[in-house]
């Protein structure tokens, strides 16, 4: 039997739903292959121009492109996840044989849901120019067009069908995961791909063991190819970094009921005892036996969207807390006085950046490292002052999407880069780790510091955003600074904010400049926004069309709460009247 052949054996197993379609896109820190329902939206000879943001609802407070809203219910799925182990195998082979990883889980988003993401071999994120041909293979109409189609891919792509493939994949805890797997398996099994299940695991432990795989016995091996690799060497990792220091109290983290629940649990074990210099973690919502409990009034995306505590919390004030999301690759830290306080990426950010500018100074390097920070235009304007103004530090802002982050922090010698989400991480270029290696230091001061730092470049995971290993780094640098969580809050205060959304006839005609922050088109309105916004203290307002939906959202910034919201639905009425907006 042909290889295609094969394909198509096997595809008839895994038929695509009829009027559905998919597009492979980066939705936040992660990409999935996004529902487009043709109801009302499907333009023809533009069937993939518009995908509806089925769970807006979910993504209050959430200001980027809704990020992990890429997720759809389970049992329409199937297909997909099969022709991406097709993907899966077709990458593999066109980069000679490298492993490539597949993901299956919906990060956030509630129990019923699943998606599935392919990482490259570096455990960074799949190409962007494969997003089409992801999309391509996912929406071929029937079975025999997909294995047509596939064909065709292959011999665009010169991808050599002798190669071998080779693919490793893993899901989170939810009830649709192993059915998806088989598909998946199906898909790998019929490409003829050598592959590794490696059952549960969070996304970023995923990620590692992509990029530990590649890079085995060479200059630029990252550590063992197991999950206890991952542990230990985060373990080892965290001492070095503490160098003698104890952590002030307990943490409480909420692990949304998901996989970050049981890691989490295993990572304790291999951390030394608090009084011995490790970190008194309590674990609370580590409830994985009942999958519809993920996500449940609880997780990272609850703390945000709701800012309060999960109801389960019952934390004590000033007790530090942190909330993972469903597959633990990002966090967010928060306690509670007199009211609720939230210490949300562009937090960590900022605490972050400050202790490797220390850190750099202290070691002699800082005339020899380029530190900076990457945000989008929806950081609050107090963190970006603090960074230049308190820190020194330089600022980028890019579009949003993590894509983006990550590759503006790729720029700096250390780039750190946190969405509000928490989702983020610090990346150490290939100069920065020559210099930590190769400097020798004149003091005990600058050889405590520069062991910190070369501590840090294996306790963060810098292939992407990771709740476990940012868990560790934020312990870190509190138990250094000797800081509890309102020493943390009071380094700067967030200016109050509004975000509003305006329904709109058509977004397209909203085209921006600068990183989102300012409109082309229409003509005329950013003089009028310009105008409006002179008019308050401490005033910022753009607006930005939606990327998943005939929408714009306008976010503000003022110096009160009630100016905030003033200037908001100044602007708002601005993009009404240009726009057309319905009312």
């Amino acid at each position: 039997m042909t290889s295609h052949d094969k394909i198509l054996e096997a595809s008839l197993k895994h038929p695509k739903p009829e009027k559905q379609l998919y597009q492979y896109g980066t939705a936040g820190n992660t990409e999935f292959l996004e529902l487009i329902t043709e109801i009302e939206t499907i333009v023809p000879d533009e069937s993939v121009r518009i995908i509806l943001e089925r769970l807006m609802g979910k993504c209050k407070g959430r200001l980027e492109l809704c990020a992990d809203e890429g997720s759809l219910h389970s049992n329409v799925l199937d297909s997909v996840v099969f022709r991406v182990g097709l993907l899966a195998a077709m990458r593999s082979r066109k980069l000679g044989g490298q492993t490539i990883g597949v993901m299956i889980t919906a990060s956030h988003n509630p129990p019923e849901d699943n998606g599935v993401k392919l990482v490259d071999p570096m455990g960074d994120m799949l190409e962007a120019s494969w997003e089409v041909h992801a999309t391509q293979l996912a929406n071929a109409p029937t079975e025999d067009i997909n294995a047509e189609a596939h064909a065709t891919l292959e011999t665009m792509l010169k991808v050599n069908p002798k190669n071998v493939a080779r693919v490793i994949l893993a899901r989170d805890t939810r009830a649709s995961g192993p059915g998806l797997v088989k598909a998946l398996i199906d898909g790998l099994e019929a490409a003829g791909a050598e592959y590794i299940d490696y059952k549960i695991l969070t996304t970023p432990q995923l990620h590692y063991l992509v990029r530990c795989t590649n890079t085995k016995g060479t200059d630029l091996e990252y550590g063992e190819v197991s999950e206890k690799g991952y542990y230990e060497k985060l373990a080892a990792a965290y001492v070095r970094a503490m160098k003698g220091r104890t952590t002030k109290g307990r943490v409480i983290v909420d692990c949304a009921n998901g996989v970050g629940g049981p890691k989490l649990n295993e990572l304790i074990k291999y951390l030394p005892k608090a009084e011995d210099g490790g970190v008194d973690i309590k674990v609370v919502n580590d409830d994985v036996i009942r999958p519809e409990s993920l996500n449940h009034q609880c997780g990272a995306d609850f703390v945000k969207t709701r800012q309060q505590p999960p109801p389960s919390s019952h934390a004590q004030p000033f007790v530090r807390c942190a909330s993972l999301d469903g597959d633990a690759d990002r966090i967010v830290y928060y306690f509670t006085d007199d009211h609720f306080n939230l210490l949300d990426g562009d937090k960590i950010a900022t605490l972050a950046a400050s202790f490797l500018g220390d850190l750099a100074r202290t070691a002699g390097l800082s005339e020899k490292l380029k530190i900076g920070v990457v945000q989008t235009a929806y950081a609050n304007g107090a963190s970006t002052e603090y960074i230049t103004k308190s820190l020194g530090l330089d600022v980028v802002c890019t579009a949003t999407g993590v894509k983006h982050l990550h590759h503006a922090a790729t720029r700096f010698d250390i780039g750190v880069y946190f969405e509000a989400n928490g989702h983020g991480t610090v990346i150490f270029s290939a100069k920065a780790l020559k210099a930590l290696g190769k400097h020798q230091p004149q003091s005990p001061a600058q050889h405590n510091a520069l062991e910190t730092l070369r501590a840090l470049t294996d306790l963060i995971n810098q292939a992407v955003g990771d709740a476990l290993s940012d868990l560790l780094l934020v312990e870190v640098i509190l138990a250094h600074k000797s800081w509890g969580p309102k020493d943390w809050s009071l380094t700067y205060t967030d200016l109050p904010n509004r975000l509003v959304r305006i329904e709109v006839p058509d977004r397209n005609i909203f085209k921006t400049t600068d990183a989102e922050r300012k409109l082309l088109e229409p003509k005329g309105a950013q003089d009028k926004i310009d105008a409006v916004v002179g008019k308050y203290k401490a005033g910022r307002s753009f607006a930005r069309a939606s990327g998943t939906e005939d929408a714009v959202r306008v976010y503000a910034e003022a110096a009160t709460r009630t100016e905030a919201e003033e200037l908001a639905h100044k602007v708002a009425d601005i993009v009404k009247h240009l726009g057309g907006a319905r009312v």
